[in-house]
């Protein structure tokens, strides 16, 4: 029962931090630095229980004590589910650099059950210990049962647990797994069995009541292969019309749909894509890369009775949501591709006369191999002579803060002959973050800046200042330096 005990344990630690990386990403994104943090703090806190179990074992070899650090294991791993949205909240409202953030979160959230569990194994090796001819042999034993252990768990969360299940019932979830080891690992304290048979049931009734609530308050909370994916109502911006939104990262709306005309653009980027009337009016084929909600081509479908659209989304389970709650629907002049950007690009012999680039929808987690002069080229393969291509990036106009922006540019004008800026919120603001919509023509022609529509007017001129001499190289697949980049954002 003892290496059952372990087995579970050692599991429960990759399924804890697999489901970090969801956790955290609402809040604090899915960047190089969030999982740097992760993994950084779970390894120093295991090894700090490695070391400290060691020595109460020594003290105190009983498996009653072992039952009781696994139970508590188990409440640390219950209460990250049920306080990470206060810590992780309180922590993104004091305004620390993600750095900072990313360690404390960690810190707070997942040290603790790390700590407890990490005292699993160098324990069991004591209590298995029957003489010192056999030491290694037993510690080998009890160490690789844990290793296969967590070799489970990681597969267990990487292709079933996250695509099934939240990952506050996961937490939920693993908490229940451990008070059932903290039984197998001391079935004879009363007092123990009596905590961990009650604390088992009432854990999985508060996975089922948690799932009631949220379909209750019409908010879903549902991790895919990819993301974790929220999607919620409220009022908009500036409108107050009511609309649904979903969101895949911080402190931004990555899709968004008004309630009473879901094919309208919601969101004040995506208006900026109605440029592709403008630079390519006689448009026949339309490539979308990043679905989300399927703002813009619902549009196009709804607006441009000519154009054939295809989107390439990588995630099936944000397609799934677009369809349950944004009005997806099947439609004869139009393709979805379940399909990283990049692959498809790279594969990709066809010819579209606009590309619209809406992969980059947090300054947290940019795709860095679509940013690259190697992506952009086969965009420009792709594209037909008078083709344009528009991206949608979050960055400032200048300094620190403007380096995506800058590095962007570079790249793009390396392959394009005329390349355009528009700020979508403020021209003359150039510190504050924004949406930037680059325009990337395939003709060397001077494009027309007017035009009568009195939106699109609006939209043009709040053309920008192109960056010159900012001394940031173009992105390659080689060296691509986008997390520090957007570093500077907090």
């Amino acid at each position: 029962m003892l290496k059952i005990s372990v087995f579970l344990c050692g599991a429960v630690v990759m399924v804890i931090e697999l489901t970090g990386s969801r956790v955290l990403a609402p809040y604090l994104g899915t960047s190089l630095v969030v999982w740097t943090s992760l993994i950084g703090i779970i390894l120093a806190s295991l090894s700090l229980g490695y070391w400290w179990g060691g020595r109460v074992a020594d003290r105190r070899p009983d498996a009653r004590l072992l039952g009781w650090i696994i139970l508590l294991a188990a409440l640390a791993t219950a209460a990250i589910a049920l306080t990470k949205s206060f810590v992780l909240g309180f922590l993104q409202s004091q305004g620390a650099g993600l750095h900072t953030a990313a360690v404390w979160s960690t810190l707070l959230l997942f040290a603790p059950p790390s700590v407890l569990l990490g005292m699993v194994a160098p324990f069991a090796v004591r209590l298995t210990l029957a003489d010192t001819q056999s030491s290694g042999r037993t510690a080998g034993n009890l160490y690789a049962i844990s290793t296969i252990g967590s070799i489970v768990g990681t597969f267990l969360a990487g292709f079933v647990l996250i695509a099934w299940l939240g990952s506050t019932n996961i937490l939920l979830l693993m908490a229940a797994v451990l008070a059932l080891a903290s039984l197998l690992a001391a079935r004879r304290d009363v007092s123990l069995k009596t905590a961990a048979c009650v604390l088992f049931p009432a854990l999985l009734l508060v996975m089922a009541d948690y799932d009631t609530q949220l379909a209750a308050e019409g908010f879903v909370d549902r991790d895919t292969t990819y993301n974790r994916v929220i999607v919620f109502k409220g009022a908009g911006d500036y409108t107050g019309r009511l609309m649904r939104v979903m969101i895949t990262g911080p402190q931004a709306k990555q899709s968004a749909m008004y309630l009473d005309d879901p094919s309208a653009l919601a969101l004040p980027y995506t208006r900026y894509f109605r440029l592709v009337e403008h630079f390519v009016p006689e448009m026949k084929r339309m490539l979308v890369l990043g679905g989300g909600g399927f703002s813009f081509p619902k549009y196009a479908l709804a607006h441009y009775p000519e154009v054939r659209v295809d989107v390439v989304e990588l995630d099936p389970g944000v397609t799934t949501l677009a369809r349950e709650h944004f009005e997806l629907k099947d439609h004869p002049r139009q393709r979805i591709i379940a399909e990283d950007a990049r692959t498809f690009l790279n594969r990709n012999r066809e010819t579209y006369d606009a590309i619209l680039c809406d992969t980059f929808n947090s300054h947290y987690a940019i795709p860095f191999h679509l940013t690259t002069l190697e992506a952009v080229q086969r965009m420009h393969a792709a594209l037909a002579p008078n083709g344009v291509v528009l991206v949608n990036l979050i960055s400032a106009q200048s300094g620190e803060r403007g380096r995506l922006f800058h590095a962007m540019f570079a790249t793009y004008t390396r392959v394009f002959p005329r390349v355009l800026a528009f700020a979508v919120r403020n021209p003359q603001d150039g510190s504050s973050w924004q949406n930037i919509i680059l325009a990337a023509l395939a003709s060397p022609d001077e494009p027309p800046l007017a035009n009568p529509d009195p939106d699109m007017a609006a939209m043009l001129a709040k053309r920008l200042e192109l960056p010159a001499g900012a001394g940031v190289a173009p992105l390659t697949d080689d060296y691509a330096p986008v997390d520090r980049y957007i570093m500077s954002a907090w």
